[in-house]
């Protein structure tokens, strides 16, 4: 008896020496978990793709041992509303976007998908990337598929159950929701009753609708009545895309907008929205007509005095005259030796020809149309959380630097919100938003998708100018706990997984 207690304190003593073993261990950095509390200093200890502690774990070792004292650990960003997955395919490092720290982007978005999804997301297990991977089903995508060319006009009944068809087999292979962009062909013809029966038919999944809302100016006030109407009709969860006030006569319109969507959380309605943090939006420049009435002058007039102005007008991609890339609207007035309204006509009419001609035929601007007060105050609203609404290719700089830039200037800078809030709305808010368990946080037993960066220091370098520029502060990045980026280059490692809905 004596021998075998013996024995047994010695295994205990044993056991309690055994030194605990991470694959890698993230020593003292100020980590804020994306709750939105105060930061704290401690130790992240990872084990396979997951956070296995938090605390002291001086006493821990590992084969990989990053110091992180003085710089904010945070979890990995999350975009909710990205396009940077053209492209991924032959670029699977993902620069764009590891760079600014975003380890999760959710794609699918303004009514636009790869269809069917099942395929897509099996692709991407095949050959992962980066990064992880979401998507909704696209509205347009669907649409397109249903009613071909024949797109300008309301849907028949059995029209949109063969979209609903669609849009199932999509929620069956993991889709999150349903995305709409009802700003662009062919949604911008569709009745509202179409995009109600398709939003129902996601309640037995337990979807999500997501909309680039069917106007963001002279219309806005109806847009938002109607994905307000989806979320009471449907008991859905919706979200504002890319949230945004972008007509003069809308500028300071913030807090009435706010209160409006306040008043329908108070009535049951789960509506959110994301964010970019710049004043100027990019699309083709055809969105700027919502009649399509392209050929009418008063109206571009209009829309260059109360939607945007012709130097705030940029070309990034025009197909029939690429020597105005870069250039702007009033830049091309004074080449063609019209006025502002006729070069915009004139510039529309060659590309509607050049696109009757290839089909392929690009007008992508990038137009500034917001007001930064209204920025702050709708970034502000609890319910926002940070996107990019950004690609690896264009002129818009949200592309590389929309999440960097919040840090830089809606935080260093102009102390919109503490760093801690900031990290909130990238991170946990994000997830919650799309429905995404165990992401989103530091908290043991969650995926180990981090970002370590320098508060002081971080910020955005991207420009209208210079686009693909990357940001500086950013100093390591890991996506289920294998490490992607390393301050200046990406790994070459691709451990992202698809995401799927819960």
């Amino acid at each position: 008896m004596r021998t075998t207690r013996f024995f047994a304190s010695v295994l205990i003593l044993f056991i309690g020496c055994q030194q605990e073993k991470f694959d890698l261990i993230i020593r003292g950095a100020t980590i804020y978990d994306g709750s939105g509390d105060a930061a704290y200093i401690g130790d992240v200890g990872i084990r396979g793709d997951t956070i296995a502690e938090l605390g002291d774990l001086g006493s821990a070792t590992s084969d990989k041992i990053v110091e992180g004292k003085g710089m904010a650990l945070a979890p990995g960003f999350i975009d909710t509303h990205s396009h940077h997955d053209s492209g991924m395919n032959s670029a699977p490092d993902a620069l764009s976007v590891v760079s600014q720290g975003i380890t999760t982007i959710i794609v699918g978005q303004d009514g636009d998908s790869f269809s069917p999804l099942k395929r897509y997301f099996d692709h991407l297990s095949d050959s992962p990337v980066a990064v992880n991977i979401g998507s909704y089903s696209g509205h347009n995508t669907i649409r397109s598929i249903v009613m071909g060319k024949d797109f300008k006009r309301h849907a028949t009944d059995l029209q949109i159950e063969q979209m609903i068809s669609l849009l199932k087999a999509d929620m069956d292979g993991g889709a999150l929701g349903l995305s709409t962009g009802l700003e662009y062909d062919p949604g911008i013809y569709s009745h509202g009753d179409e995009v109600l029966k398709l939003s129902k038919s996601l309640v037995p999944y337990h979807g999500r609708y997501i909309s680039h809302l069917r106007s963001e100016d002279r219309y806005f006030w109806h847009a938002l009545d109607e994905i307000i109407t989806i979320g009471k009709e449907t008991g859905l969860p919706v979200q504002i895309s890319h949230f945004k006030l972008a007509m003069q006569n809308l500028w300071g319109r913030a807090d009435s907008t706010l209160a409006i969507l306040e008043r329908a959380r108070s009535e049951g309605i789960d509506i959110t929205a994301d964010l970019y943090p710049y004043p100027y939006w990019s699309s083709d420049i055809r969105v700027l007509f919502p009649d399509r009435n392209f050929d009418d002058e008063k109206e571009a007039a209009f829309i260059l005095r109360e939607v945007t102005t012709a130097e705030g007008i940029i070309f990034s991609n025009y197909s029939p005259n690429p020597e105005y890339n870069g250039k702007s609207l009033m830049d091309a007035s004074t080449i063609e030796k019209l006025s502002p309204e006729k070069t915009l006509v004139e510039l529309i009419r060659r590309l509607n020809a050049c696109d009757e001609g290839s089909g392929a035929c690009s007008g992508s601007i990038v137009a500034t149309s917001m007001d930064d007060a209204d920025i702050k105050k709708l970034l502000q609203w609890k319910h926002t959380n940070v996107c990019s609404d950004g690609a690896s290719s264009g002129r818009h700089p949200r592309g590389f630097g929309a999440f960097t830039r919040v840090l830089s200037v809606y935080v260093r800078e102009q102390q919109t919100l503490s760093l801690a809030e900031a990290i909130r709305k990238m991170t946990s808010l994000s997830a919650d938003n799309l429905g995404i368990k165990k992401r989103g946080r530091i908290k043991a037993g969650y995926y180990a998708d981090l970002v370590l960066f320098e508060p002081s220091t971080v910020k955005d370098n991207a420009t209208i100018a210079n686009p693909q520029t990357i940001s500086t502060g950013i100093l390591k990045v890991w996506v289920n706990g294998t490490e992607v980026f390393n301050g200046n280059e990406t790994s070459g490692f691709h451990p992202g997984k698809v995401i799927l809905r819960n």
